[in-house]
């Protein structure tokens, strides 16, 4: 993630805190202004000149007193107004009375995407465009943020403190966000993306995401499928949609139809490879440690994890 668009806001809320912010700042810029002109004003009107003698003392106005203390009072009341207006829109509830659309748990060094059916994604949120979904935000271990500047506000992910946001895309799309608190080493590695999908298309790919994916069929892919057993795998990493986390690990269910570390890598054979032997040197300090395989073995583990589509 190159770049994030903050002046580029795609949904409702994100429009609101947009046009907030640029409300204020054009305020700033018109008192700069005026201070400004007049200080410029008084230093050329009543500049010290040969021969003028000492300037008439001046012991004050009350009316001058109260215009520029009544004014920057309104202004600021306005400014208060329209902030607490922008809030009532754009801020869930924190204690709803409806269940929500979907939980997202930040873990070091990624995010864990729960929807009501049971469906567990990592790292790629998907929801339908156009259609305001409530998000309630957990942290499995330290204080993360949950931060997509193109549609929501910032939240915090607190342990013990879910906290709530809506999330609402203007068009289908694919959005990028991150972890705005440093929360450890690889905290500019907790990347994740959200697509916004056609109402359809996204009923699809729930109804998906909720199936197991089949058992493998080919000698190679079942080899792997008991390499994963075997090797303990599904200690730290869950392959069966609805599965419980465990929580160390990012969920496997459908990794070969989404990308890997949020979209920063491509899911190739060549980087699931990478992955399984060497971690480390993608991605620094994350929990997975560096595995000594055989050659034949990662093949295996390769093979089985592209089946599960």
């Amino acid at each position: 993630m190159s770049w994030m668009p903050v002046f580029a806001p795609q949904s409702p809320q994100a429009e609101a805190i947009a046009a907030l912010f640029m409300n204020f700042l054009i305020l700033a810029a018109v008192i700069f202004i005026i201070v400004s002109g007049l200080v410029i004003y008084s230093l050329v009107r009543y500049r010290a000149r040969q021969h003028s003698g000492e300037p008439a003392k001046n012991f004050g106005s009350r009316r001058l007193e109260i215009t520029w203390t009544v004014i920057p009072l309104m202004v600021v009341l306005a400014l208060f107004i329209v902030t607490v207006r922008t809030m009532a829109f754009v801020d869930a509830p924190q204690e709803p009375v409806q269940p929500p659309d979907l939980i997202v748990t930040g873990h070091q060094w990624w995010w864990e995407a729960r929807y009501p059916n049971g469906a567990v994604t990592a790292d790629e949120i998907h929801i339908p465009a156009g259609t305001r979904a409530l998000v309630r935000i957990e942290s499995a271990d330290v204080i993360h943020d949950f931060w997509l500047p193109e549609l929501a506000r910032k939240m915090d992910a607190v342990p013990g403190r879910p906290a709530y946001i809506w999330l609402e895309a203007n068009a289908p799309r694919t959005y990028e966000g991150a972890c705005s608190e440093f929360c450890g080493m690889q905290h500019a590695g907790m990347r994740f993306v959200v697509v916004a999908q056609p109402a359809p298309a996204f009923s699809e790919w729930l109804r998906h995401q909720r199936e197991t994916s089949p058992e493998p069929s080919g000698t190679i892919a079942i080899q792997g499928a008991r390499l994963f057993r075997d090797q303990k795998c599904g200690d730290c990493h869950t392959i069966s949609s609805g599965e419980p986390s465990t929580g160390k690990g990012p969920t496997l269910s459908h990794i070969a139809a989404r990308g890997l570390l949020g979209g920063r890598l491509a899911n190739t054979r060549e980087n699931l490879t990478l992955w399984i032997t060497s971690p480390q040197s993608i991605k620094p300090g994350n929990k997975m440690p560096d595995q000594h395989i055989a050659a034949q073995d990662v093949l295996a583990l390769v093979e089985y994890l592209e089946t599960l589509q």
